[in-house]
């Protein structure tokens, strides 16, 4: 990577980071919305495309870990902890899935779709292990509700969103898609 990329990986990554601390403010009077559309998610999945599966497991670990530290929102433990390592495979699993697979939209949705369901079963095996270890119980069911039921509209907001950005960003130049051989 020459110089040039590198600084505006940091530069890019930097901005997610400040977006994933500023964009739960909009919905910070309102917990249950924030948890229903979650608003950190979107800046690290972008970085993960963007920058790349470092850059995005970085952001994506230190965001929730950061706001937790100067805000004490989310909660420390188990929220921020576990919030932090689902937002890394978020940004980790985006980054590289973008980068193994052909740079073609459906293979932009499947890098998606992958890093959403990676960065639930992180969260959900986070959850069930923190909660193990301060002697509460997490059920499958509570599992179900806070990765998929409860977040449908988050869900739904990253998948029309993310690939907007991404193609949109790719049509300006600032992210380009590889062509693919095709012998």
């Amino acid at each position: 990577m020459n110089l040039q990329n590198k600084t505006l990986r940091i530069a890019l990554s930097g901005m997610c980071l400040a977006f994933a601390y500023v964009l739960p403010f909009l919905t910070g009077q309102i917990p249950e919305i924030g948890s229903m559309l979650c608003p950190m998610h979107l800046p690290v999945l972008l970085c993960g495309f963007l920058c790349g599966w470092q850059w995005g497991l970085t952001v994506g670990l230190i965001a929730p870990l950061l706001r937790s530290l100067i805000l004490g929102m989310p909660v420390l433990f188990p929220m921020a902890v576990c919030m932090a390592l689902e937002l890394a495979a978020y940004g980790a699993v985006a980054g590289l899935m973008h980068k193994i697979l052909p740079q073609k939209i459906p293979f932009l949705y499947c890098a998606l779709l992958t890093a959403m369901l990676a960065g639930r079963l992180v969260w959900g095996a986070a959850m069930f292990l923190c909660l193990g270890l301060s002697g509460t119980s997490f059920s499958f069911s509570a599992f179900l509700a806070g990765a998929f039921t409860n977040a449908i509209p988050g869900i739904v907001l990253q998948i029309v969103l993310i690939p907007f950005l991404v193609m949109l960003l790719d049509r300006h130049k600032l992210l380009h898609f590889k062509p693919v051989d095709k012998t």
